[in-house]
């Protein structure tokens, strides 16, 4: 069985990777560790990044969950304890290093046998993938198989999903159609091949390898936040959201095994 090995950076500082720039390294871990941004992302990460993954209709998978070895004790051991009772997820702690060489060295180091070839994701820690991501990742694995023969590197991309706002009155969002997104975007790397997904930008991937699209149903859910990285730009577009009918509510729980009343309750709290 194919080894599927995710990564999810949990305000890491690394250096470069960032839409939003900082004078200092020093100025960019203020900013992450920002008691207000830490205190929405621990939400997000708990009640709409870890359902999902304990959900997992295939469970045989691995995240690493990188942090900053400068993270305050008190948010690791929260981190820690969130993640106790989910044996995929690990946690490394690392000084700031250059991003796509870090976390293609990480993944790299994750690899049970790098001559074998590997499914490779991103995961980040304010989203959510379908239920079923794991599982539908090793079957199009599998349709690719002529495809994964010829080249070092093959892409999957789920294209349907949703953007999402989560407040204490709930969930707002919007259907979102868009190639390419980091989330359920996944590559199966070659036996021998070093390079990793971290190689690559996300919407840059199709120009090096083949893509495989899919998009019959929702694989994921992009949070919108006041801490956003990519809506932090000028030219950032707004997305409009609705509240949530009945059936979407239903969806969200199913798809993604979110609950609106612990969202409800969680950022009530803030």
């Amino acid at each position: 069985m194919l080894q599927a090995i995710g990564l999810c950076r949990f305000s890491y500082p690394a250096l470069g990777g960032f839409q939003v720039e900082h004078e200092t390294i020093e100025d960019r871990i203020a900013y992450l560790y920002a008691e207000k941004r830490l205190q929405e992302r621990f939400a997000l990460f708990e009640h709409v990044a870890l359902p999902c993954l304990r959900a997992q209709t295939d469970p045989n998978f691995e995240i690493i969950i990188v942090v900053g070895d400068s993270l305050p004790d008190m948010h690791l051991t929260r981190l820690l304890d969130l993640i106790e009772d989910m044996p995929q997820l690990s946690v490394q702690a690392h000084p700031p290093l250059p991003h796509r060489q870090g976390m293609r060295d990480i993944l790299n180091d994750a690899r049970h046998d790098r001559s074998e070839p590997c499914l490779q994701f991103r995961f980040d820690d304010d989203d959510a993938i379908g239920v079923d991501f794991i599982t539908r990742l090793r079957e199009a694995a599998t349709d690719a198989k002529p495809l994964t023969a010829k080249h070092k590197m093959v892409a999957f991309d789920f294209h349907q999903g949703w953007t999402a706002e989560f407040t204490g009155q709930g969930i707002s969002a919007t259907q979102t159609y868009r190639p390419m997104f980091t989330a359920a975007l996944a590559v199966q790397v070659a036996g021998g091949n070093g390079q990793s997904i971290m190689n690559f930008g996300h919407e840059k991937m199709g120009r090096f390898m083949p893509v495989v699209s899919y998009g019959d149903t929702p694989m994921w859910v992009r949070s919108h936040n006041d801490f956003n990285d990519s809506r932090q730009k000028a030219n950032a577009k707004p997305v409009r959201v609705k509240p949530l009918d009945d059936a979407q509510r239903a969806l969200f729980q199913d798809r993604f095994a979110i609950d609106e009343n612990a969202i409800k309750t969680a950022f009530s709290a803030l």
